[in-house]
């Protein structure tokens, strides 16, 4: 494809950046609930103003935008230093009811989606289904006009602060696998449902494990059908190892401009070895960009992201550990001080990111499902025995 953006969407970007001199939100608070508080109001101005959800349709709030113009919306946002979707639903949850939900459940959730009014989180691994996430247990039976759920879910993000759930859950026999998956919006504030913050290496309780005792969950709020969660879970799966990291990546060259920068400033910048890698990490930034651009036009030409979206989810994670385990080796000693250390370079950023990135080759799919993925459906190597057929 050609990667020029073209006038209209510079026009455009000129635009926003007219927009964004007025209406700048400024930095975020440190604290998570100020922070959150920041983020709503963030997604509240951006909806007001015309400028939310670049990638939906006007009659949901959204901007109908075209590729470029997507392209455009994403780089000035990531210059400014701001979210383009300060509400994460938009782009995880908002795709999947946009294509599979009924029109009540459009009704009631896309708007207040639009404006971050709500917080989602997936409710997908399990203590004993996690990479082999067709093999989940949780199960789900029908009791009147409800189901009543029953087991647990883990490592689920965000899920302390949220108001709502995609969970899956098991509507067919364990033999059935991912053909016996149905995905149920699941209020979380629902009596028998339990929410235990896990605290990670980098200190911080980003998920948590969630308990379902009898929870109630009117039929209504089955998204498309029963026993078809699997298929519509690989859209949003695909989506997040996709089109989401088309932002990421835009972040991730602003950072790799100041690793280097940092590295210069340290006076390391003439040593060959560190040399080598930063060109590593620059080529790398460059191809994950060009990647992303290229599932994202496929995705709006309205292809799915298909298998190639393992080769981005894969190639995001080995390049954000390389780039914090860099980071972290340049600095020496002073590069492992936390936040609030005195001798902690850039408040201890590098740090924490290395803690942090240890997670990212096993949230949303571990790196060795992505290399399965890889290879069964894009290269056609023979199918992992274990497994009936690619579940990833």
């Amino acid at each position: 494809m050609d990667f020029a953006l073209g006038p209209e969407a510079e026009a455009f970007r000129q635009q926003l950046r007219d927009f964004l001199r007025v209406h700048h939100p400024g930095q975020p608070p440190r604290d998570l609930a100020g922070r959150r508080a920041w983020l709503r109001s963030w997604a509240g101005v951006l909806a007001d103003e015309g400028w939310a959800g670049p990638s939906w349709p006007k009659a949901w709030g959204g901007m109908e935008l075209s590729l470029g113009k997507q392209v455009a919306y994403h780089e000035e946002m990531t210059r400014a230093r701001l979210p383009s979707a300060p509400a994460s639903a938009l782009n995880l949850v908002g795709p999947v009811l946009l294509r599979y939900g009924s029109p009540e459940q459009q009704r009631r959730y896309l708007p207040p989606m639009v404006r971050g009014e709500e917080d989602w989180c997936l409710g997908y691994s399990e203590p004993g289904a996690g990479s082999d996430l067709a093999a989940l247990s949780t199960r789900a039976v029908v009791d009147g006009d409800h189901y009543v759920v029953n087991g647990q879910k883990v490592w689920t993000s965000e899920s302390a602060h949220a108001d709502a759930m995609l969970a899956l859950v098991r509507t067919g026999t364990m033999a059935s696998r991912q053909r016996g998956i149905t995905m149920l919006i699941v209020d979380v504030r629902t009596p028998g449902l339990e929410i235990r913050p896990l605290r990670d290496m980098a200190g911080e309780t980003r998920f948590s494990e969630v308990f379902f005792t009898d929870v109630r969950v009117p039929l209504q709020n089955v998204v498309g059908r029963e026993n078809e969660g699997w298929t519509i879970a690989r859209t949003a799966l695909g989506i997040e190892r996709s089109t989401n990291y088309t932002a990421r990546d835009m972040g991730y060259r602003r950072i790799v401009d100041e690793l280097i920068r940092l590295t210069a400033e340290r006076g390391k910048a003439t040593d060959p070895l560190i040399r080598q890698e930063l060109a590593h990490l620059e080529t790398a930034v460059r191809l994950l960009h060009l990647n992303s651009l290229r599932i994202l036009s496929a995705v709006f030409g309205g292809d799915e992201p298909g298998p190639a979206s393992s080769v981005s989810r894969l190639m995001h994670t080995q390049f954000e550990q390389r780039l914090h385990e860099f980071a972290v080796s340049m600095l020496g000693p002073n590069g492992m001080l936390a936040a609030g250390d005195p001798l902690a370079v850039q408040n201890g950023r590098w740090a924490w990111g290395f803690l942090r990135t240890r997670a990212s080759t096993i949230g949303a799919g571990t790196a060795e499902v992505q290399r399965n993925t890889i290879a069964e459906r894009i290269l056609g190597l023979p199918a992992e025995p274990a497994v009936p057929e690619p579940v990833s």
